[in-house]
């Protein structure tokens, strides 16, 4: 996803007229202007920078049809007559005529959706019930999606192959995934983490994802979230430098809902004792049993500070 939204950095701006459908000046082809054309109306023309010319779509269950493609909008219809092209309000994959449709998590739209994006990528052709347009659309589509994702739908063998597809795996290494953590965790005023606890963290997670007892592997969304929750506890507890405790504070609710256990190992461990486990035999080298009496002893010392 991040990958496919910096792409909207590389388009330019370009010249298009002013219709619901980015028509190229040069070009015009969409029902309106040709009507205009027909009836020698001027044309007005606007300018569509690059972030314009990139749409997004997030993939839903509850995506329809219409949302992407447009509807006929009630109030025009009754104005100019359902079956006037006035009376249809162009949906998303109009607007990104002459540019980029993005397609976040295809896989989670129906069946009946991607029939229907099937029909316009081969055919140039949408039909809305009675409703036909016949508008040559030129746009380039980008789609993601989670193979591994369980609440998804299937992609038939007929849509993939209208795609090349390229697979996105982990890091190559430590130092790249570090760098990514840097680079996209919130960073909290005046809080510092210890390279050498991140370096550790990051270890940590590597490691898991080579961990055969793992059904689902943890992303850098989880390298990321431990570093976020530890500088939040770390201002937390006021302090400046986030500690290790600070670390074992976070790993279970961040890694939680992150790695799914295999069947055989789900019947004779919960998760957060097998997260437990990894984590007291890991380079972090913590027992979260003991360190949490520890921190509260030490808590219990310091309201006695106040008495």
């Amino acid at each position: 996803t991040t990958l496919a939204k910096n792409i909207a950095k590389l388009l330019g701006s370009i010249e298009v007229n002013d219709c619901p459908y980015n028509c190229l000046a040069s070009a015009p082809k969409c029902p309106i202007c040709r009507e205009k054309i027909k009836k020698k109306e001027k044309i007005k023309t606007k300018t569509i920078s690059g972030l314009d010319r990139f749409i997004r779509v997030q993939g839903s269950p509850d995506l329809t049809v219409e949302d992407l493609f447009g509807d006929i909008d009630p109030i025009k219809a009754m104005k100019f007559g359902p079956m006037s092209i006035e009376a249809f309000t162009p949906g998303k994959i109009f607007k990104a005529n002459n540019g980029v449709l993005f397609f976040d998590e295809i896989n989670r739209c129906n069946e009946k959706l991607q029939n229907a994006l099937l029909q316009v990528l081969e055919e140039k052709k949408i039909t809305l019930g009675s409703y036909t347009i016949d508008f040559e659309v030129n746009f380039i589509l980008i789609a993601t999606m989670n193979p591994y994702d369980y609440s998804t739908e299937m992609l038939s063998d007929v849509f993939i192959d209208r795609f090349d597809i390229i697979k996105m795996g982990y890091p190559e290494n430590k130092e790249i995934e570090k760098e990514i953590v840097i680079k996209k965790a919130k960073h909290l005023q005046g809080v510092e983490f210890p390279d050498q606890l991140l370096d550790r963290v990051i270890t940590f997670i590597r490691d898991l994802r080579n961990d055969e007892n793992l059904e689902k592997k943890p992303s850098v969304r989880a390298s990321i979230g431990i570093y976020e929750r530890a500088c939040a506890n770390a201002i937390i507890e006021h302090r400046k430098v986030v500690t290790t405790e600070d670390i074992e504070d976070a790993i279970i609710s961040v890694l939680y809902p992150k790695i799914r256990l295999k069947p055989s190992v789900r019947y004779v461990m919960k998760k957060e004792d097998y997260i437990r486990k990894k984590y007291e035999s890991s380079s972090l080298g913590f027992d979260l049993s003991e360190s949490k009496e520890s921190s509260e002893q030490t808590q219990e010392e310091k309201r006695g500070d106040y008495l």
